[in-house]
């Protein structure tokens, strides 16, 4: 099968199938789920794959709203592509994982219309609650990915980009206990949680004037006691601590406890903390990949950021899927540059003209670089040697 042929169909195939995608698209915007709790997207993505005719698994991996969906046959390369959907507390698709869904499904749908006639696999692969939860890491403990040849996903952005820089995060949630009192009549009978948890979040405020530049901690108060005139016998603060690798996050972790832990001594209170399982690793983009990649996005008339101040750091459940399987994580404009992530603002360009033109775009960009991981003989040799190697 010659290679430029056939992008042009699959190009060809992603502008059929555009009405039905922006329609996706639009309908998970208009109905945002939190994490493991998307059952309106789970339910309308496994619809539409099965429609088209794809071999569809729901409640994938042990998780109610993950699935897979499957096309093509034989022992060609099996590139999975990568579709999330759960939204933000508040601020719903703010970002813009209904793009990722739909960019996802499209690129599907339009590989599965061409994997028999290239004797590869592509997958479809849903995965819930990477704004927290992890998803894709409880999946692949149940065995997602473990055939894969590749994967890849493309998030929304406000700049054009070839990675998204994302670092390795771990979540912990501090729970303190001190003595209730009347703050009035019997002060000295009272041990203050919520002066633990003050004195503990001062102590990691001051710790973050020495830590590295690529490190990052930040908090927010979860409990803070009942009325002013009662001690507060409990209080509770939330933090995520990210550094560049897994590796690098641990020492991190272990300066945040001291602090957390030496709030409580102070004010003579009780600690608790919590490590949320899982922990999400870097993002491991495989160079050959990426390159494809960003050689089709070209073609799309897309021009990558040159600012070294456009790019977008945080944490991402797919940078432990990197670690398990050749991977990338490129980024696509859907806004103005001036409109980050994350916020209210963006949820209303994750839905308007530019989002509707990320979501056809990316689809083809995913396709056309699945076609040269079935269709050229030197990319997956390429990848898998970049991928040993790191």
């Amino acid at each position: 099968m010659d290679i430029a042929e056939a992008k042009k169909r699959i190009c060809d195939e992603v502008d059929r199938l555009a009405p039905e995608l922006l329609d996706v698209s639009h309908r998970i915007h208009a109905h945002p789920e939190l994490a493991f709790e998307e059952h309106h997207a789970h339910d309308l993505l496994t619809g539409v794959l099965a429609d088209h005719g794809l071999a569809v698994q729901r409640q994938a991996y042990g998780v109610d709203t993950a699935f897979e969906a499957r096309a093509g046959t034989g022992d060609g390369p099996l590139v999975a592509v990568v579709c999330e959907y759960d939204a933000l507390p508040g601020i719903g698709h703010a970002c813009g994982h209904n793009i990722i869904a739909a960019s996802g499904l499209g690129a599907g749908l339009a590989l599965a219309s061409m994997a028999g006639e290239a004797n590869a696999r592509v997958a479809v692969v849903g995965t819930p609650a990477e704004e927290g939860g992890g998803g894709k890491e409880l999946m692949m403990r149940q065995g997602a990915f473990s055939d894969t040849d590749a994967a890849m996903m493309v998030h929304p952005a406000n700049h054009e980009l070839s990675v998204f820089h994302a670092v390795a995060v771990h979540r912990v949630h501090a729970r303190y206990t001190g003595a209730a009192a009347h703050a009035a009549a019997a002060p000295e009978k009272g041990r203050n949680a919520l002066d633990a948890a003050v004195l503990g979040y001062n102590a990691v405020a001051a710790l973050r004037q020495h830590i590295r530049d690529d490190e990052r901690i930040h908090g927010v108060f979860r409990d803070g006691g009942a009325k002013p005139n009662i001690v507060p016998v409990t209080a509770a603060t939330e933090w995520y601590v990210r550094s560049t690798n897994l590796v690098s996050l641990e020492p991190l972790k272990q300066r945040v406890v001291a602090c957390l832990r030496a709030g409580a001594a102070a004010a003579g209170c009780e600690i608790e903390l919590e490590w949320e399982d899982p922990a999400y690793a870097d993002m491991n983009d495989n160079p050959t990949l990426l390159d494809r990649y960003l050689a089709n996005l070209d073609t799309l008339g897309r021009t990558l950021a040159e600012d070294p101040g456009s790019r977008v750091v945080g944490s991402t459940d797919m940078g432990n899927v990197s670690y398990a399987v050749p991977s990338i994580h490129p980024m696509i404009k859907v806004a103005p540059d001036d409109v980050p992530i994350h916020t209210p603002a963006f949820a209303e360009y994750a839905r308007g003209p530019a989002g509707d033109a990320a979501v056809i775009d990316g689809a083809k960009a995913l396709a056309m670089t699945a076609l040269d991981c079935w269709l050229d003989d030197a990319v997956l040799p390429a990848m898998q040697a970049e991928f040993a190697a790191a």
